[in-house]
């Protein structure tokens, strides 16, 4: 796991080696091991070392091609870099390293940009062709590793691993998207392409872009998820066994290192398993790692504690409540854009925790968006199930009685009925989104909204649902998560918390070939009736306590509410009461009503209330107010 940054030079006449340097520095927590730069007069491409495999000096980069001709940096893993590479072997190729980024260039010179097709694992990286002058930049299928770009136009591009390196380039300014904002606050995250800066964007998943010198760049998709399940030809159990090899095979892949690998372990059924594969394969006690909370409401160790019990695992702790304040203020160096997604306190914590002791962790990612675990699917499912079987009049009555009151069933009636009324795509646009058009309009500043008139932030949800027309509900709300939340949130999440501390974290349930199996799978054996994950439950039943497999989805939350109300008291009050230049972008009478009513408990408004403040503490630390 690295950091990689680079330029066109036209893209910045002043961007020399000193440039790459203080790149590079402004992303040493990505790779604090080792460090290098290639200038030339058309590129500079920069690197920092994580040292996992082959920890010898011939794993530097930027690295070379056996013939010359080509120049890598990379970051990331490649699990099947070792059959590859024997591959390469019998064809002739010879290596002077056992790193996988030497497989990556000698199979790119033979095969170009369909060298994609064959690396099974997270990737960011850019090769630069000192013959025909190209730059080729891709991203891994499922974008696990982050890959940030900035275009001023024709040839002028320049890439990094996050975008504080990108803005130590001469002449690349910070200058605010304004539809970014209103991205921020529906969604709590910035979905892909955009950021919150002009200029600057987010290479998608699954795409590559190539960069001919005085050429626009073209950028193109190679992976795409297709849903194909075929109900008829599906045996249940047949499925469980396939899908338990598959998973078997991606966790014993990634728990190839040479250093010490551990997991992260929250005591829910994806990190479990995985825990469960890796003590069956491991000669030694596993380590594991989880966060509590001192707020029982939302504290799991408990469950953690059973598997680590279970499988006799190295197991270590840590409750986030302490030194709240301080952690909160660090979090937005680390993100570069504004981000709001709580969980960001107990992954950054769990993973300092794991650095400790161990430089590589694995974890559960994805079990959710392949296998239906999120509950906001049943509650959608439900939402459909009234949109096809009660006729548009009724539940317009409903909707016009029940939106008078305040009683919490009619409420909830209110709730159920606006999203039955509403296409099926826009209702799910707003189940992913976290403020409404009402109170969105009265918080934003006038000099934001003017150019946002007529701007949709559905469009990011919406562009993914049309995708897959023709399927079921539950597929196509998997395949939008898959494409926007899944690496716009969780996994931008995980790659900042752990790089922040220098580790490395891997993921066997979005190995590619288990994400396209789960595509094969009939929604029945995802979803029925109340019990998501069915299959995943089904498959890991031999292997984990009765009281994992049935717990009620819990989800990594955090104690919001009662956090602005104690623990985050006086930072709320420094940054968002008393921090004059948030009206640049807000108003600031709206954000003390809100604060107002969230301490006299007429109302819980903790996670817009957070949203603001990670903004403002963004605010504080890029726009430099």
């Amino acid at each position: 796991m690295c950091g990689i940054t680079g330029f066109i030079r036209s893209s910045s006449p002043g961007a020399d080696s000193t440039t790459l340097q203080r790149m590079g520095e402004s992303i040493m927590h990505r790779g604090p091991d080792a460090g290098g730069e290639y200038l030339d007069q058309w590129v500079g491409l920069g690197h920092r070392r994580l040292s996992i495999i082959d920890l010898s000096p011939q794993g530097n980069q930027p690295m070379y091609s056996a013939n010359g001709r080509y120049v890598i940096v990379f970051n990331g893993e490649i699990y099947n870099f070792q059959e590859l590479r024997d591959e390469l072997h019998t064809r002739g190729c010879t290596f002077s390293s056992r790193t996988d980024t030497e497989v990556i260039l000698a199979l790119y010179q033979q095969e170009g940009a369909a060298c994609l097709d064959r690396l099974n694992g997270m990737f960011a990286f850019a090769i630069w062709d000192r013959d025909d002058k190209v730059l080729f930049l891709a991203r891994d299928r499922i974008g696990k590793k982050p890959l940030y770009y900035y275009h001023g136009g024709s040839d002028r591009v320049a890439f990094a691993s996050e975008i504080k390196a990108l803005l130590r380039i001469p002449g690349i300014s910070g200058n605010v998207e304004p539809t970014a904002v209103v991205d921020y606050l529906k969604y709590l995250y910035i979905p892909a392409p955009k950021t919150i800066f002009k200029n600057i964007y987010k290479l998608l998943p699954g795409h590559y872009m190539v960069v001919q010198t005085g050429c626009e760049p073209s950028i193109k998709e190679y992976w795409d998820l297709e849903f194909s399940p075929q109900a008829s030809m599906v045996n249940e159990d047949d499925a469980a066994s396939q899908l338990l090899d598959l998973i078997t095979t991606s966790t014993t892949s990634r728990m190839m290192a040479d250093v010490p690998l551990g997991a992260f372990l929250s005591g829910g059924i994806d990190s479990s398993a995985i825990v469960a594969l890796m003590a069956g394969s491991s000669a030694t006690p596993v380590t594991t790692c989880s966060i509590g909370f001192a707020d029982k409401n939302h504290d799991e160790t408990a469950y953690a504690r059973e598997v680590a019990n279970r499988f006799h695992t190295n197991h270590a702790e840590y409750t986030v409540d302490r030194n709240l304040a301080e952690t909160v203020t660090l979090l937005p160096r680390y993100f570069d854009e504004p981000f709001a997604d709580s969980s960001a306190v107990p992954t950054f914590h769990v993973s300092r925790l794991a650095r400790k002791v161990v430089t590589v962790a694995l974890a559960g990612d994805g079990g959710d968006e392949n296998f239906g675990g999120y509950r906001k699917y049943l509650v959608d499912l439900k939402e459909d199930l009234v949109r096809r079987a009660v006729p548009r009049l009724i539940l317009q009555t409903i909707n016009r009685i029940a939106r008078h009151s305040n009683h919490t069933l009619m409420r909830k009636a209110t709730t159920l009925t606006q999203s039955a009324l509403s296409d099926p795509g826009r209702a799910y646009y707003r189940t992913n989104t976290f403020i409404s058009d009402t109170m969105l309009e009265k918080l934003l500043a006038k000099r934001i909204q003017m150019p946002c008139r007529g701007y949709d932030p559905a469009q990011h949800t919406l562009a993914y649902w049309d995708r897959t027309h023709g399927a079921d509900h539950l597929t196509r709300m998997l395949y939008t998560d898959i494409k926007t939340y899944l690496p716009g949130d969780i996994l931008t999440k995980v790659d900042r918390m752990s790089m922040a501390n220098s580790l490395e974290v891997r993921a066997p349930l979005l190995d590619y070939r288990v994400v396209e199996f789960a595509a094969t799978l009939p929604s029945s054996l995802k979803i029925r009736g109340n019990t998501g994950k069915l299959l995943l439950k089904k498959t890991f039943s031999p292997h984990l306590p009765e009281l994992i497999l049935n717990r009620r989805k819990h989800g990594f939350t955090v104690p919001l509410d009662n956090w602005f109300r104690t623990d985050l008291l006086a930072l709320g009050r420094k940054h968002l009461l008393d921090h004059a230049a948030l009206a640049d972008f807000f108003e600031r009478q709206q954000i003390r009503q809100l604060w107002q009513e969230h301490q006299e408990q007429k109302a819980n408004h903790g996670t817009l209330l957070w949203s603001l403040l990670s903004f403002s503490l963004w605010q504080q630390e890029y726009l430099q107010v």
